[in-house]
């Protein structure tokens, strides 16, 4: 008898805690399904929540297609994964060195390395913008990955840091006795193992990348503009054109999201790698 209220009771704080999970989920997306949903609504039926099938329309994503919003789409994701790459390549670099090589000072400007990603973009953005008016480059692809990488580059060698660090040096050391040179081993020993890390990095600058507005809006005008930079274009004297902004965020989102999706196994895996030590 005892046994059985014991599960019972059991079972009724799981069904709780899924109850209180799925509200809490709930909760967090309800702006990005209110988003999706004004999406798919006429203009005098932005602010009716009881409208969505009855006034459902597709004339947002006809507009803003229209309006050459799959060019800002492409850009997005050109800068973006160039500059990821770029990241995850020389930050594992400078990552390893950080972690395997004791070098004077070593300490002090691994934290200068980080010190880079605290600035905020509006206390650069003026010296960017004069540089790159001196070299002729206002408005490209090339200007936004240089500035996307100099904040993506110190988030990914401190993330790689640390997976790196977790791995054990018996193994590093185990492949130096076989004849391995130190680049070998980053390349076959060491990255394989940190697969899981370099993944969880790649989403993260991924999205940073993805979703910044201070650079491509001040830094471009047509050629090289972003998606963030497009919800500008229906802010006007006249009023917001919520239904095209809202098609225009849902757009922005999917990539990133769809992404994240794909890679969740390894994302996991590298959110939580070295967290168990034996």
């Amino acid at each position: 008898m005892h046994t059985g209220g014991y599960k019972r009771r059991r079972k009724i704080a799981r069904v709780l805690v899924a109850l209180a999970l799925a509200a809490l989920c709930l909760y967090f997306l309800s702006p990005f399904l209110w988003m999706v949903s004004v999406s798919f609504r006429n203009k005098a039926d932005v602010f009716d929540p009881g409208n969505l099938f009855k006034s459902f329309t597709t004339a947002n994503y006809e507009t803003i297609f229209r309006d050459n919003t799959m060019r800002l789409f492409l850009n997005s994701a050109i800068i973006a994964v160039s500059s990821t790459a770029i990241s995850l390549v020389f930050g594992s670099l400078a990552a390893y060195g950080f972690a395997r090589f004791n070098w004077r000072k070593r300490e002090g400007r691994a934290f200068w390395v980080l010190s880079q990603r605290f600035l905020p973009a509006m206390a650069v953005i003026v010296p960017y913008f004069m540089l790159a008016s001196l070299f002729r480059v206002l408005d490209t692809h090339l200007l936004l990955i240089i500035c996307y990488t100099t904040f993506n580059l110190p988030f990914a060698t401190w993330m790689m840091r640390g997976f790196i660090e977790d791995l054990p040096i018996e193994l590093e050391e185990a492949a130096m006795v076989d004849g391995c040179t130190q680049l070998r081993i980053l390349r076959q020993i060491v990255l394989p193992l940190v697969l899981p890390g370099m993944v969880a990095t790649a989403i993260f600058c991924m999205i940073n990348s993805w979703n910044e507005f201070v650079f491509a809006n001040f830094l471009t005008t047509i050629n090289a503009k972003t998606m963030p930079t497009s919800v500008m274009t229906y802010l006007s004297v006249s009023g917001v054109k919520w239904g095209e902004m809202a098609a225009t965020g849902t757009l922005a989102v999917l990539p990133v999201l769809v992404f994240a999706i794909g890679v969740q196994k390894y994302m996991i895996r590298g959110l939580t790698f070295g967290s168990v030590k034996g």
